[in-house]
């Protein structure tokens, strides 16, 4: 039988076995505050809806702008899950994967072993790049959210220099 680090070294299947157990834990906690954006995303589209039902006059165009900034967030929040959704099941993948090629190479199979751990290590790097494309997009979501931020804040301060005008106050 060949010598290998899985064979003789129980601690190194741990590594293999632990290391995508806990990127998986971790994807998990990036996915729950993913959807919880998803969540606050869809409130603020709601909120945005029933601003438009109020027989109050449209704020222009500037309020369409935001609704499809609000749109796109929601889409982005979207494909971003879809990323982190697959890193999840790749790590898991990999976890189970790696298990089966160290119960190979305990079994002597080393051929088998080896595949096995080369599906896991492919599993993982599946996994490591949802990662990265959930974060990016992630990212792009909270860009669009400042962008929104940015916009109300200046209505709000259009809408105080209005009043401040009107009632004289500086």
């Amino acid at each position: 039988m060949e010598s290998n680090l899985i064979t003789e070294n129980p601690f190194a299947v741990l590594t293999f076995i632990g290391a995508p157990a806990i990127l998986t834990n971790a994807t998990s906690m990036l996915a729950l505050g993913a959807t919880n954006r998803m969540l606050r995303t869809r409130d603020r589209m709601r909120e945005l809806y029933n601003e438009s039902a109020k027989p109050l006059p449209p704020r222009g165009p500037e309020f369409l702008a935001q609704i499809s900034r609000v749109e796109r967030q929601g889409l982005t929040l979207l494909t971003a899950l879809r990323w982190i959704y697959t890193a999840m099941g790749a790590f898991a993948a990999a976890s189970l994967v790696t298990l089966l090629g160290a119960g190979e190479g305990e079994l002597g199979r080393t051929t088998f072993m080896k595949l096995f751990v080369g599906l896991g290590l492919a599993s993982g790097l599946l996994g490591v790049t949802g990662v990265i494309g959930g974060c990016v997009h992630l990212f792009h979501a909270t860009r669009i959210s400042v962008e929104n931020i940015h916009e109300e804040a200046g209505l709000i301060r259009a809408r105080l220099n209005r009043r401040a005008e009107t009632t004289g106050e500086v």
